[in-house]
């Protein structure tokens, strides 16, 4: 069994360095892996940034983040990684990685991920330019978590998680205005998970959301914005090895 601890909207600015750290440094007691779901900064700087690679340096267990809205604000989002990596932080977008926990390896595939809605209400490729690009934005997102998490299944990992900072499913955005949905995830997110493949599935960004949903192939999906889960890290019990199977190795995930 694998403890997977989670996270995302934590929006740390100079003021609030060392505010999680004390909870952190308790990670190596109840956790194999800390999951950092986005939106880690409030507007993006890499001072912002330094404030995070603070907190999550050292902490004797493997970081893997993807970037949320707010760390692309100040249009530096590859200062902000940089910065997170050099604190030792897997920074992922489009890609996945490997990483050793408990004697298992867990692959993470990670993207920030887009908007654009859900089946039935969803946004469509088509009129003005600014709009297809919107769609294919949210496309090319989901395409890159598919193939990384192809990859990672075709390298035998015990485990695959999927980690966004947009939501896959609406079952985790209620409690937000059924207005801004579109803007909070899309489909096409959970389009690529099924059809790759997972055993959980991560994602932040929906501050008045609810932490538990589904895929509709039956993976499940947590919304760990701290905002909803109310503390600095949720666990989450994953099987591995003979116990696990894709898709359903996170029924135990609580």
């Amino acid at each position: 069994m694998i403890r997977v601890a989670a996270v995302g909207d934590i929006h740390m600015g100079p003021d609030s360095q060392g505010l999680l750290r004390p909870a952190f440094e308790t990670l190596p007691e109840c956790a194999d892996l800390l999951l950092l779901a986005g939106d880690l900064t409030r507007h993006g700087t890499p001072e912002e940034a330094r404030v995070v690679a603070r907190e999550i340096q050292g902490l004797g267990v493997p970081v893997v983040a993807v970037l949320g809205n707010h760390d692309h604000h100040d249009d530096q989002p590859d200062e902000v990684t940089a910065v997170l990596r050099d604190a030792g932080a897997h920074v992922l977008e489009g890609q996945g990685t490997v990483v050793p926990c408990g004697g298992a390896r867990i692959g993470v595939a990670g993207t920030k991920g887009f908007g654009g809605g859900f089946v039935g209400r969803c946004a469509g490729e088509f009129g003005e330019p600014v709009m297809k690009e919107f769609v294919r934005h949210s496309r090319h997102c989901a395409d890159g978590l598919r193939a990384s998490l192809e990859r990672l299944g075709e390298e035998g990992c015990d485990a695959r998680i999927a980690l966004t900072h947009y939501s896959p499913v609406p079952d985790t955005l209620a409690g937000e205005p059924l207005e801004i949905y579109p803007f909070l995830g899309s489909y096409l997110l959970a389009e690529a998970i099924d059809t790759a493949g997972a055993d959980l599935a991560v994602h932040g960004h929906a501050h008045a959301g609810t932490e538990h949903g589904m895929t509709s192939g039956g993976v499940r999906v947590r919304n760990v914005a701290q905002p909803v889960i109310g503390r600095a890290f949720h666990v989450y019990h994953l099987p591995v090895g003979d116990h696990a199977t894709t898709g359903a190795a996170a029924q135990a995930a609580r």
